[in-house]
């Protein structure tokens, strides 16, 4: 036991030392960060002004388009388009809106002209606001009372609570959560499995495996190796729960309690803009971490982590020993082991969208694809959308396929290991796991 500590021990430290596990941990949550927190600050800080004029020649929009954020509509009369669209800019006007006479069964003939294509929220502005006006006059005309057909609609939004404690849930939340656990086990999977093949090939082909195994047996060097590359992996994971957390806590450090105290009322009617879009990025923050059982989802992506990387991680390490001085010879020897992995992700990406569905009970409980699947099925509920036996089931069976696949891995890994200038193929290697010690 104390031979594999060694060993343990330096494949962390070395790969701990190295400057890409820096470089790798600090990224991958700066990466998430900035695609929240990014486009949020460029809405804050875009102060984009545009004044727009209008021209209406057939005097049902006068006056009805209202300045919103930043956009602001002058209207002109008695001037003539034709002479005017080639000269708006010189009054200082992004663009021009003209409005021909309308026959309101049939509109057509409405132009927007710029020297630049307009932004997407002002196009977006624009075609709505024409389409509600022409709804308006059309209803009018039809002796239809506007603000009654307004009332006799349903806005109601309905509160989606799971669980036994009624906790407010979100399919959009859980959607997002569980694609990207089982997207990110994924990574996992094929990462850090690679990772452990590489080793094993380059002290195979270096013959460091040579001086090494003449004090420690195979298996001890190939648990060893597996086992400190997982610690790395687990490493990694915990600095990125301490940074999220932390950052769970910066909202209360150095966000004002003002801010706070609105976004926990569901109140974003300051009238400050930048407040509002402050506010509303906190909301939907802790409505992030209020809609999702974190400890529940965090504790079972250590476990199919751990699971995961074991099951598969001791079969890259017998394909690492198998090859020889040719690495093309692994293309061939680890397709029958990616192979299971690229299917759980086809099964993750259909049981995120029905994760009570046959495909995704199913691909929970098979070992081979259960680390990514049941990820994804996950942050929908335990035990609501994932019943406890289900989840004890696919634990279960997890345990068992590692024990197994390590059992065969092992018989593999302690010949091929030790093996040099003869192209092995997976028949050969079987024979090895029913040969007797």
């Amino acid at each position: 036991m104390n031979k594999i500590w060694l060993i343990i021990r330096r494949e962390f430290i070395t790969r701990v030392r190295k400057r890409s596990f820096l470089i790798v941990t600090l990224l991958v949550p700066l990466f998430f960060a900035a695609m929240i927190i990014v486009p949020t600050l460029l809405a804050i800080n875009s102060k984009e002004e545009k004044r727009i004029a209008v021209i209406d020649d057939s005097h049902l929009f006068m006056n009805r388009f209202p300045d919103d954020k930043g956009v602001y509509y002058k209207y002109l009369t008695n001037i003539s388009v034709d002479s005017f669209q080639h000269k708006y800019a010189e009054y200082g006007y992004s663009g021009l809106l003209y409005i021909p006479e309308l026959d309101l069964n049939r509109p057509a003939g409405i132009t927007y002209y710029s020297d630049a294509q307009p932004g997407i929220s002002v196009e977006g502005k624009l075609t709505r606001r024409v389409n509600d006006l022409i709804e308006e006059e059309r209803l009018k005309k039809a002796n239809i009372d506007a603000e009654q057909l307004k009332a006799a609609k349903s806005d109601i939004s309905i509160d989606f609570k799971t669980g036994n404690e009624g906790r407010k849930g979100s399919a959009t939340v859980a959607y997002i959560v569980g694609y990207a656990s089982g997207f990110i086990i994924y990574i996992i999977l094929m990462f850090f499995g690679m990772a452990v093949m590489r080793g094993v090939m380059e002290e195979k082909v270096s013959r460091i495996a040579e001086v090494m195994i003449s004090s420690v047996k195979p298996f001890q060097l190939m648990m060893g190796k597996i086992v400190g590359i997982a610690a790395v992996g687990l490493l990694q994971f915990l600095i990125w729960v301490v940074i999220i957390v932390a950052a769970n806590l910066a909202l209360h450090l150095f966000i004002p309690a003002e801010l706070l105290s609105a976004a926990n009322e569901g109140g974003t009617m300051m009238q400050n803009s930048n407040n509002a879009a402050m506010i509303e990025m906190i909301e939907k923050f802790q409505f992030v971490m209020g809609s999702i059982s974190w400890g529940t989802v965090i504790s079972c992506f250590v476990f199919y982590f751990l699971g995961g990387y074991l099951f598969y991680s001791s079969l890259f390490a017998a394909v690492g020993s198998l090859v020889n001085e040719d690495p093309t010879d692994a293309q061939s020897l680890t397709f029958p082991i990616t192979l299971p992995i690229i299917i759980g992700i086809m099964v993750m990406v259909s049981s995120v969208q029905n994760p009570s569905g046959n495909v995704a009970f199913w691909g929970s409980i098979i070992p081979f694809t259960s680390p990514m699947v049941m990820m994804a099925r996950i942050p929908y509920g335990v035990p609501g959308t994932v019943p406890y036996w289900q989840l004890g089931l696919s634990i279960t069976l997890l345990i068992l396929g590692f024990l197994f696949t390590t059992w065969i891995a092992g018989k593999i890994y302690r010949t091929g290991i030790l093996m040099y200038g003869k192209k092995i193929t997976w028949k050969e290697a079987l024979k090895w796991v029913s040969r007797k010690s």
